[in-house]
């Protein structure tokens, strides 16, 4: 590069191999802060600037300008290969010097709908078909979507000629500009409709409440969703529908808490039940299950009863049911009770002041052995 020649890397701030996103981006936030409507006192180094962005957005001024050569010495101002719709694009992010995108289609897709469903447990376990009401836009029955009358149909705007867009010239101090906006009489969409249908005001669709099933899949739990394809509000002007989204509102059992896919309920027993041993029958899911409980059995201590859960969504199989048990100490005593309860006391040694046990933490292995070693 010649010494006398403008470093336009350096003045966009950006590395020499910088790619033609960063140079972009570059020459975006310099102009926001230096254009001349924005600081008028730097409109010679916006120039430079977008002269710079000239040269580095086109790759054969970029390469003359790497081998120290004159980017401009085929011509002047703004060369062949860069035009002032470059620049706006750059600046504005948009669309300019008249360039058109074209009328937008009447029909569009309808929006997702979301509708909520209270389960109970059992219903969520094993599943369930139910039939819902739901209320959303359909497509227009008289119109069939068109928007128009039985009999007519939508018509070229006379303002826009079904471009949908309009063109309009400003002067700036670069000269004229061209640039492009949405057609107010057809609003954008490049037809109007001269007799829009009475039942759907020309949108081609209407509110309709239809009844609907839907199968609920075993597994479910609250805020779980089951989308429905095809199902959700009819697109504008006859456009395909959104999907309908079904959300799970599962509501608390009376006697099971659920955990996941495992279930956990608590079976209270007396005393002597505990003691001796027992069997207590428990109304599960599934009807009447037995559930065993050893002598000895103490209060906390759980007995699993497999496959007994919530089935799995994604997976075969079930979870479990979890027991807990409870031992109840009797609170009231007859006198042939209190005796009966004080004789075994006596019997098992357990009638003196001081019969409770304070244990801490339970030692460890590691720990037990230490203390062996330190007695010998």
């Amino acid at each position: 590069m010649a010494s006398d020649q403008t470093d336009f890397y350096a003045v966009l701030g950006v590395a020499r191999d910088a790619t033609p996103e960063e140079i972009k981006k570059a020459y975006r936030r310099l102009a926001r802060t230096l254009h001349p409507d924005v600081n008028p006192d730097e409109e010679e180094r916006f120039k430079e600037v977008t002269k710079a962005y000239e040269v580095l957005s086109d790759p054969k001024k970029r390469e003359l300008h790497d081998l120290g050569g004159d980017p401009f010495s085929t011509g002047g101002g703004f060369g062949s290969g860069f035009g002032f719709s470059d620049i706006m694009d750059a600046f504005f992010g948009g669309a300019a010097g008249g360039a058109s995108r074209g009328p937008r289609p009447r029909q569009r897709r309808g929006q997702d709908a979301l509708i909520r469903v209270d389960i109970d447990l059992a219903e969520a376990t094993f599943g369930v078909t139910r039939e819902l009401q739901v209320d959303t836009a359909v497509t227009c029955p008289t119109c069939s979507g068109a928007g128009a009358r039985p009999g007519t149909s939508p018509r070229v705007c006379d303002i826009c000629g079904g471009r949908g867009e309009v063109q309009q010239v400003t002067r700036s101090f670069l000269g004229q500009v061209m640039t492009s906006r949405p057609c107010a009489a057809c609003q954008g969409f490049g037809t109007v409709i001269p007799e829009p249908c009475v039942e759907c005001g020309g949108d081609g669709r209407v509110r309709s409440r239809r009844s609907l099933k839907v199968k609920i899949p075993p597994g479910v739990d609250t805020g779980t969703r089951i989308q429905l394809s095809g199902e959700g509000e009819a697109g504008p002007g006859g456009g395909p529908p959104g999907d309908l989204y079904v959300e799970i509102v599962e509501h608390q059992h009376a006697l099971f808490r659920r955990q996941g896919d495992d279930l956990h309920c608590t079976v209270s027993v007396p005393m002597t039940a505990a003691a001796l041993g027992t069997t207590v029958t428990l109304e599960t899911l599934d009807g009447g299950r037995p559930v065993e409980l050893r002598p000895g059995t103490q209060a906390g201590q759980t007995v699993t009863l497999a496959d007994l859960g919530v089935t799995h969504l994604r997976s075969a199989g079930r979870g479990d049911l979890i027991v807990h048990v409870e031992v109840v100490t009797p609170t009231r005593l007859d006198a042939e009770q209190e005796d009966l309860l004080r004789k075994l006391a006596g019997l098992r040694g357990e009638d003196g002041p001081d019969v409770g046990v304070v244990t801490g933490q339970q030692q460890g292995f590691f720990n037990r052995l230490r203390d062996a070693f330190n007695q010998r």
